[in-house]
C-alpha cells in the first residue's frame, strides 16, 4: 500500500534545474506581516495615542540604498487607529532600535535625546584632544577640579544630616528589645493569672457540688425517716431503742408509746375495757364486706417488765360479722386467751 503522504519526489535522469524558469519580482516589493508597535507615538493628523504593544497589520518593505554593515534595513506601514493616517517607521540596526519617518511624534524620547547628547559631546572632546595636548592637561584639570567640588559637596551634606538627626540605632533596639521582654512578661502573667483563676474556680465549683450532695443526701435521709416513722403508729412499739438513748427519757418515750397506742387501739386497762372496741351496726350503713383479722406479733422481751406490752400485742382487732351484731363469747375468747398467755 503506497503511502498517503509522499517525502521523496522522484526526478529523472535528464533533470536540470538550470533549465527551470526563475520567477522575477520587484526588489521593492512589500508584504503584509503583523506586528505591534515598537514605542509610544502620537498621530500628526487626529493627536491619536497610540500606545506600545499595540497590534497592527503592516506592510513591511526593503529600503532601497540604505544598509548598516551589511544588513538591510525594513521599513513598515501602519495606520492611526482614529484617522486611518499613514504613518512609517524603519528599523535602525545601529542604535538596536526603530526611527520615526512621518506620520506621527514619538513620546517620552527625552532620555533617549539626553543621551544621544552626551555621546555627540564625547566625541567632539575625543577629536579636540587628539591634535592638542593642551587641551588634554585643560580638561584633566577640570575633572580633578570637579571631582574635588562633589565630594567637598558630600560631606558638607553628611556633617549637615549629622547635626540635623542624630539617631542612636544601637539605643533604639536595645529599647524595642526592652519593650518586648516586658511585653511577653506581662503577657506571661496574666496566663498564669488566668489559668489560676480557673483553677479557682472550678475547685469552689467542685465544693458547692460535693455541699449540696450531702446536703441534699441529708435531706433524703431525714425524709426517709419523717416517712418510715409516720406510717404506722404501731410501729413504735416494735422498734428497740439502743441501750445509750435510754435512761433520763425513758418515761417520756414511754408516754409517747402509749399515747400513740391509745390512738390507734385504745386504753390499754382490764379485759372489760375491750369492750369499746366493738363496731355496732349502724341504720344508715350499707352492708360491708367482713374485714380479715390482723394479728401483730411483738417481739419476744428478754426482760419482764416487757411482758404486758408484748402480750397486749397479741389481742387482735374486733371482728364485725355480716349482720352487724357483735359476738360476746368471741370476746370472751380473746380475753381468756390473754390471760393464758399473761399467766
Amino acid at each position: 500500500m503506497s503511502e498517503r503522504k509522499v517525502l521523496n519526489k522522484y526526478y529523472p535522469p535528464d533533470f536540470d534545474p538550470s533549465k527551470i524558469p526563475k520567477l522575477k519580482l520587484p526588489k521593492d516589493r512589500q508584504y503584509v506581516v503583523r506586528l505591534m508597535a515598537p514605542f509610544n507615538m502620537r498621530c500628526k493628523t487626529c493627536g491619536e495615542y497610540i500606545y506600545k504593544g499595540k497590534k497592527f497589520n503592516a506592510r513591511k518593505e526593503t529600503v532601497q540604498n540604505e544598509l548598516y554593515m551589511g544588513l538591510p534595513i525594513f521599513r513598515f506601514y501602519i495606520k492611526c487607529t482614529r484617522c486611518l493616517a499613514e504613518i512609517t517607521f524603519k528599523t535602525d540596526p545601529e542604535n538596536t532600535d526603530y526611527a520615526m519617518e512621518h506620520g506621527a511624534t514619538r513620546n517620552f524620547q527625552a532620555e533617549k535625546l539626553i543621551e544621544e547628547e552626551e555621546k555627540r559631546i564625547q566625541e567632539e572632546r575625543e577629536e579636540e584632544e587628539l591634535n592638542n595636548p593642551m587641551k588634554v592637561l585643560e580638561n584633566r584639570t577640570k575633572d580633578s577640579k570637579m571631582e574635588m567640588e562633589v565630594l567637598e559637596n558630600l560631606q558638607e551634606l553628611k556633617e549637615l544630616n549629622q547635626r540635623q538627626a542624630q539617631v542612636d540605632y544601637e539605643g533604639m533596639i536595645s529599647q524595642y528589645r526592652e519593650l518586648e521582654k516586658r511585653e511577653k512578661e506581662r503577657e506571661k502573667e496574666e496566663d498564669e493569672r488566668e489559668t489560676k483563676e480557673m483553677l479557682d474556680r472550678a475547685l469552689v465549683k467542685r465544693l458547692r457540688d460535693s455541699d449540696s450532695d450531702s446536703e441534699s443526701e441529708e435531706e433524703s435521709s431525714s425524709a426517709q425517716s419523717m416517712t418510715s416513722s409516720s406510717d404506722k403508729p404501731t410501729d413504735i412499739l416494735t422498734t428497740d431503742k439502743p441501750p445509750e438513748a435510754q435512761g433520763a427519757s425513758a418515761a417520756g418515750v414511754k408516754r409517747a408509746k402509749t399515747e400513740s397506742w391509745e390512738r390507734s387501739v385504745g386504753t390499754l386497762g382490764s379485759k372489760g375495757a375491750l369492750g369499746s372496741l366493738v363496731v355496732r351496726k349502724k341504720t344508715a350503713v350499707t352492708v360491708s364486706k367482713p374485714s380479715p383479722v390482723v394479728t401483730t406479733a411483738a417481739p419476744t422481751s428478754q426482760s419482764d417488765s416487757k411482758a404486758p406490752t408484748a402480750n397486749s400485742t397479741n389481742a387482735s382487732k374486733p371482728v364485725a360479722t355480716q349482720n352487724g351484731s357483735s359476738s360476746l363469747s368471741l370476746l370472751g375468747a380473746y380475753s381468756d386467751s390473754d390471760s393464758n398467755d399473761s399467766e
